[in-house]
């Protein structure tokens, strides 16, 4: 039992990361309706931002200032590629973020090098008991920054002027735009916050094992959860990272003792096989809004 607790939590901090990400997608995809592919160049560049803040400002100033540097990154690719796109269909668009994802990451790639640079974060793999638990102290940090970041976004998203102007562009921009809305700065505002998103998921991606070229894959993971929670929900975008991060968490504890037969690192896989098993029963995910299409 205390081992299943153990896995569960550390699906729980993995989760998180996942959860981050994924937001940083569905808030894209409401404000504009294009599923953005430049997340993992963002949360890689946050990553490797935070490893050469640190070692002038120290690891939490680091961690500000790079997310802060990541979401006027982010900004700028609005403007200049994805705003001369409006009007264009999704499809194209979305093609240029894959296009974006290349170059960022072609561009982060040259301060990586080929070592691996380390975050220089307070955690490591340092562990802590929890009465008869032990966990990594990362995943508790993973946890408790999520939990307040998703927080703050929602609260940002339900009181405040610029949220309840991005939730009436996700609902109708036509309507939004009549009431006095400007679409385009809640397109810029939702690619700046989930660019946020992604360099503090970079951050905590990168805690202990360091930061290197393929980084950027774990961020891959967030697609599975966007489909699960559901692309147009964002408690679906935090529900979806959280199960894909235990699912995984406990195929990697259990799998090669349960069910050796499917081979090593199965776990790999658990969260696209997740993802296939809600789309057969809920196409639109667990948290998503059905589409109904009159004929």
């Amino acid at each position: 039992m205390i081992g299943v607790l153990e896995s569960v939590i550390r699906g729980l901090g993995n989760g998180s990361v996942y959860a981050l990400l994924a937001l940083g997608f569905v808030i894209i995809y409401k404000a504009t309706r294009v599923i953005s592919f430049a997340q993992p160049a963002l949360m890689l560049a946050g990553a490797v931002a935070v490893s050469y803040l640190s070692e002038v400002t120290g690891f939490y100033p680091a961690v500000l200032l790079a997310a802060l540097l990541i979401a006027g990154v982010a900004l700028g690719i609005e403007r200049v590629a994805i705003r001369p796109m409006v009007g264009r269909p999704v499809f194209v668009v979305s093609i240029i973020t894959l296009g974006v994802d290349v170059v960022v990451r072609v561009v982060v790639n040259g301060f990586i090098g080929r070592d691996v640079r380390q975050m220089g974060d307070p955690w490591g793999f340092a562990q802590v008991s929890l009465g008869p638990l032990v966990v990594q102290q990362r995943w508790l940090a993973m946890l408790a920054v999520t939990a307040v970041l998703v927080g703050l976004l929602f609260a940002f998203f339900r009181h405040t002027r610029y949220g309840l102007a991005m939730r009436a562009a996700a609902f109708d921009q036509e309507t939004a735009l009549a009431q006095g809305v400007s679409v385009g700065a809640v397109f810029a505002l939702s690619w700046a916050l989930a660019g946020f998103l992604a360099a503090v998921a970079g951050m905590f991606v990168g805690t202990g094992q360091g930061v290197e070229q393929l980084t950027w894959i774990i961020a891959l993971k967030a697609l599975p959860a966007i489909i699960v929670g559901g692309l147009d929900s964002l408690g679906g975008a935090v529900a979806g990272g959280l199960t894909i991060g235990v699912v995984e968490s406990l195929f990697q504890t259990y799998q090669g003792e349960f069910a050796p037969w499917l081979g090593q690192n199965f776990a790999v896989v658990t969260p696209y096989v997740v993802m296939l098993i809600v789309l057969l029963v809920r196409p639109y995910g667990l948290f998503g809004t059905r589409e109904v299409e009159r004929v």
